[in-house]
């Protein structure tokens, strides 16, 4: 998922743009962890970059878009760019 989303929308309220966001967010990220995984794998793991452009866009942690949004809420930004990849997750035996 590579996306901009714009936060100005001539008759949806910026409270309910982000609402619709973060729901857009979390339905990626359950759809892309339902997908079966590939031979070895012990889970799906997620790339992710957030900023004010795609060229701007930092690396963040999967946990962390969520705040990301809301920062950029209190930016008062006019949009942003979120950028979510799956790949192949695997666990390090700690012993």
């Amino acid at each position: 998922m590579k996306k901009t989303y714009s936060l100005i929308h001539p008759k949806i309220k910026v409270p309910r743009l982000v609402d619709s966001i973060k729901h857009d967010v979390r339905k990626y990220l359950k759809r892309e962890r339902r997908k079966k995984l590939p031979e070895g794998v012990d889970y799906w793991d997620f790339d992710c970059k957030f900023g004010p452009t795609e060229d701007d866009a930092k690396v963040v942690h999967v946990a962390e878009i969520s705040k990301s949004i809301n920062s950029a809420l209190d930016q008062e930004l006019d949009s942003f760019y979120v950028e979510i990849l799956a790949k192949p997750g695997h666990r390090n035996a700690s012993r």
